[in-house]
């Protein structure tokens, strides 16, 4: 693990909550995570989510995923947990115009503590969020503890590749992305281990680097206004984000951050 402890909740809060929240989701489309829609039936596949599941999203920003998974997979009931006000804030507003308020609903609260009820889910989702989380530990323990016995914990992350990070490397890319810690695909396999679960799958996706020169693509080549425009025409701070992304793309490459896909099922 790498960590980074002068990151923490309200830099995440500040993020989701400004300007550069909707900046990602300019880039990264509505579905604030590596692949998209592609990404989400790839993981609702592997995890053999069913019509008329309940789940809870932890991590779950406007409830994209949540959304994604009422229409294409009919769960019939989906929970949020988020921390973020304004996020939760859009994310009903997005769920009333789509029509999916009554199968939608949303928790203000930090992930490791949702107040939830324990075993009151048949799956628990994340989709590239928990590196956010500074205590991932307790996040396992805790989306552990809302799943039921013999239910799915199914998640997608940002995670340490199959070639390690340098100290110099982890500290500017957790400082650029405001995470406190990232993990590499067998830590966040043994966490889920040691709170009870049988991992079923623990895998690289292999879309992290490709994805990657797509952002920056569409940064460069068609959204450069748009993007300007977000951040207040600030053409320093701009030229500022795409040297970090550049270097962001350069560890993809390397194979040192990746996205990693996990399914396992809670005995």
């Amino acid at each position: 693990m790498k960590l980074l402890n002068t990151v923490g909740l309200r830099d995440v809060q500040a993020v989701y909550g400004g300007p550069e929240g909707r900046l990602w989701e300019l880039i990264m489309g509505e579905q604030i995570h590596i692949g998209g829609l592609e990404s989400s039936m790839d993981l609702a596949e592997r995890a053999a989510i069913a019509p008329g599941a309940q789940g809870i999203d932890l991590c779950c920003c406007t409830g994209a995923g949540m959304r994604f998974l009422v229409r294409f997979r009919g769960v019939a009931k989906m929970t949020g947990v988020d921390a973020t006000p304004k996020m939760i804030a859009v994310g009903k507003e997005r769920c009333a115009e789509e029509g999916l308020a009554d199968a939608i609903s949303f928790v203000e609260a930090n992930v490791c503590n949702s107040g939830l009820p324990s075993a009151s889910a048949d799956f628990v989702w994340g989709e590239d969020a928990w590196c956010y989380v500074e205590d991932k530990p307790t996040l396992i323990a805790e989306a552990a503890r809302l799943v039921k016995s013999g239910g799915t914990i199914a998640f997608t992350d940002w995670v340490e590749g199959d070639v390690p990070l340098s100290e110099e490397e982890a500290e500017r890319y957790l400082r650029f992305m405001k995470f406190p810690s990232v993990l590499t695909i067998a830590e966040y396999g043994d966490l889920l281990k040691r709170n009870g679960c049988e991992v079923q799958v623990a895998m690289n996706t292999g879309r992290y680097a490709r994805c990657v020169d797509l952002y920056l693509d569409m940064l460069n080549m068609q959204l450069t206004y748009d993007a300007l425009k977000i951040i207040g025409f600030d053409m320093p701070l701009m030229e500022a984000m795409g040297g970090e992304m550049n270097f962001m793309r350069e560890l993809a490459h390397a194979g040192k951050i990746a996205q990693g896909l996990f399914v396992a099922i809670k005995q």
